[in-house]
């Protein structure tokens, strides 16, 4: 049965000395897992330990370390995108699956406007952090270089640019493009549009990439016409389609850079009187629960949207423990194109 200490509190470091006949700094090093002290004085302290019911000081031990056992999952966006979208629950189901056998805590922070960024700024220049997971990052966003600056570890989730300095985690955003695509060309589509999501973010740069190589390397001249910037969201992916269909009314199939654009372009489609796929095939991307329950059901590119979060965790994980700081990885995951009836 375990002992109070003489205070009637929580055992002391101090009572946990005396009880095995050793120093303070020696119960510390057996506590935080040190090497240097013997068999012996190991097996009696942590018998004082088991003995008293001592449980470690977390904060001290953390600020001893100069550590704050906490890191930051910043999301550049607004509030209201985070809930409305599935990928960002998903990426957080995956943090959260890989820190759950740890110690640290979990901060969510949402930088969508200046003021916000300015306060995180402050808030991370401060170092009440040991490492941070950056979602959605925009091509001029400051945070990534604040971060190298400060000497932060930090990993990003979609890289800013093809020469992103700081550790990633991606999906082949170009390769899920071509694929789907593919399909759509195989499926007898020959005036194929696309609604991207906003091109200061690298991703959407990608898919539109993989979009227009698909339809080079099947002969089809390019059109401007059908090509429409998005920004992830059902609003924008309405008015795109919109647009899409006052350009070019003959267009026969949509690729969606996302499944919330694609549920915007359905509503879209269906208020001008066209059939889907019949009409007008659509295919979306992310493979997010919206794809699975709309009307007909959506093919799209599935990206490990959860698998991104663990891996995420894990470099960055592996960055605080001391990892060499010239080793910036570059985790790119495959996609898979999953074919429904919308296609």
């Amino acid at each position: 049965m375990n002992v109070q200490g003489r205070s009637g509190g929580r055992p002391t470091l101090e009572e946990v000395a005396a009880r095995a006949g050793v120093g303070r700094g020696t119960v510390s090093r057996v506590v935080n897992g040190s090497s240097k002290v013997s068999d012996a004085t190991r097996a009696a302290v942590e018998a004082a330990v088991a003995e008293l019911g001592y449980v470690p000081n977390r904060a001290a031990r953390a600020l001893a370390a100069n550590r704050t056992d906490a890191i930051a999952l910043v999301v550049p966006e607004p509030e209201s995108r985070f809930f409305a979208e599935p990928y960002f629950s998903e990426v957080l189901r995956g943090v959260g699956a890989a820190l759950a056998e740890t110690e640290l805590q979990l901060l969510l922070t949402f930088a969508g406007s200046d003021r916000e960024r300015r306060r995180l700024a402050q808030y991370l220049a401060a170092h009440r952090v040991d490492g941070v997971l950056l979602v959605s990052v925009h091509a001029d966003d400051p945070l990534p270089d604040l971060l190298a600056e400060l000497g932060i570890p930090a990993v990003v989730s979609g890289r800013r640019s093809a020469a992103e300095p700081l550790a990633s985690v991606d999906s082949d955003n170009t390769a899920g493009a071509t694929e789907a695509v593919r399909h759509l060309l195989a499926r007898g589509r020959r005036r194929i549009a696309t609604i991207t999501g906003r091109l200061d973010v690298y991703g959407a740069q990608c898919r539109l990439a993989g979009y227009r190589g698909a339809l080079a390397a099947a002969g089809l001249p390019p059109d401007e016409l059908l090509v429409c910037e998005g920004d992830f969201t059902e609003d924008g992916g309405r008015r795109a389609m919109a647009e899409l269909l006052a350009r070019r009314p003959d267009l026969d199939a949509v690729f969606a850079a996302s499944d919330v654009m694609a549920a915007g372009a359905r509503q879209e489609l269906r208020a001008a009187g066209r059939r889907i796929p019949e009409d007008v095939a659509l295919v979306g991307f992310d493979d997010s629960v919206v794809a699975r329950h709309m009307e007909p059901p959506l093919t799209s590119v599935r990206q490990p949207i959860e698998e991104m979060g663990r891996a995420m965790a894990r470099l960055l994980l592996e960055q605080i423990a001391g990892g060499p700081a010239a080793d910036r990885p570059r985790v790119v995951l495959p996609t898979e194109l999953v074919v429904r009836a919308s296609s």
